[in-house]
């Protein structure tokens, strides 16, 4: 029961991070590479341009990764070291009160307990890994031709 608890809680969390950075990550996307670099520039983030292409990628290609469950080590790392950078470029130097300080913590904290903790047995990486994991054991038979 427990389990199938943290199956589902892991596919809500999963679902909701990777829905909310597609969503920020389709903007840059869609404002394209310059106008990101141009804006982290203004922000004082070092390497902008660099630093733009990496959290469109973690943004975009992170948050799909934590949507299917794949790769989910990786793809919660990205997401939470793009709100680590948006917390301490962006979020800290205009404070709570301009907003969105107590957010990008959560969406932070929730990447790295997604990366650390798992997705959960309702993902790609779960049916992945436990095939792996099972052909070792040699529970899984081949069919003969």
């Amino acid at each position: 029961m427990k389990r199938a608890l943290y199956a589902v809680a892991a596919l809500i969390g999963r679902a909701v991070l990777g829905g909310v950075f597609m969503t920020h990550g389709w903007e840059k996307y869609g404002n394209g590479v310059d106008a990101t670099a141009a804006q982290f520039a203004s922000a004082d983030v070092p390497l902008p341009h660099i630093s733009a292409v990496f959290a469109i990628m973690a943004e975009l290609g992170g948050g799909c990764l934590l949507l299917l469950g794949l790769l989910t080590p990786v793809a919660g790392t990205a997401v939470a070291m793009v709100a680590a950078g948006a917390f301490l470029y962006v979020h800290v130097p205009h404070g709570v009160a301009d907003g969105g300080l107590e957010l990008v913590l959560a969406l932070g904290a929730l990447g790295v307990v997604i990366a650390v903790a798992g997705p959960g047995w309702l993902s790609l990486d779960h049916l992945l890994i436990g095939r792996v994991r099972a052909r070792r054991r040699g529970e899984i038979v081949h069919a003969s031709v």
